[in-house]
């Protein structure tokens, strides 16, 4: 699944959008209520994670605005905020569910399988194409014209996250953070070392090139 987390508890976020990532999950994390917005926007998530209490903008605050946007997301609300009026508060505001600090992981994930499992809403699909190139986040594989393409984990990363935003430039902050996670010591060299290697990958297979560089900015591909 593809999962925005916005905490700003940096030690728990972290903990947080680390075990995500093992569960194989893609996770975007942010730190404050507008960050929270301006990603669920302008990105396609399968959950949201909302803090309720956070700088700029409240969680609550946040899943308002993106419930009267008609963002088709679900969205999971945490809080220390136990009382049934907060409870009320929070579904009202147009969350799918509502887990109260402090909580255990196990049933952090259940819940968001949970979520996954009944809404009505369609699930972002799962696989995506990009002109000869069919990515299928079940199975982990790229395919070009029905032949699987062999990719590292990493290179599945970058790819994945270049085909999910299709025809928008990542930057190299974003490809790092997406690939390493966001507390790893990456330089932008080690991101342009694994450009080349998937773009090998992608003549080998006669792909044309798919993978553009945006000069002082990052990537996009299409």
């Amino acid at each position: 699944m593809n999962i925005l987390l916005a905490e700003d508890d940096l030690k728990l976020g972290r903990l947080l959008a680390h075990s995500l990532k093992k569960e194989f999950h893609q996770v975007d994390w942010v730190t404050d209520g507008q960050a929270a917005y301006d990603y669920s926007s302008s990105n396609l998530y399968d959950v949201i994670i909302l803090d309720w209490m956070m700088p700029e903008m409240t969680g609550q605050e946040v899943c308002s605005m993106l419930r009267k946007e008609n963002c088709p997301s679900s969205i999971l609300m945490l809080t220390a905020r136990d009382s049934v009026d907060d409870r009320v508060m929070g579904l009202d505001s147009g969350a799918d569910d509502y887990v109260v600090k402090p909580f255990e992981f196990d049933e952090l994930f259940a819940r968001i399988r949970a979520l996954a499992r009944r809404s009505i809403k369609p699930l972002l699909e799962e696989t995506i194409e990009v002109g000869p190139l069919l990515l299928i986040k079940s199975a982990h594989t790229l395919q070009v014209n029905n032949q699987p393409i062999s990719l590292t984990h990493k290179e599945y990363l970058l790819m994945e996250s270049l085909m999910t935003n299709a025809g928008h430039v990542l930057t190299r902050a974003q490809l790092i953070n997406k690939i390493w996670g966001i507390d790893a010591e990456v330089f932008d060299n080690n991101l342009d070392v694994l450009v080349k290697l998937t773009r090998k990958k992608m003549r080998e297979a006669h792909v044309e090139q798919m993978i553009k560089s945006v000069r002082n900015v990052g990537y996009q591909i299409g």
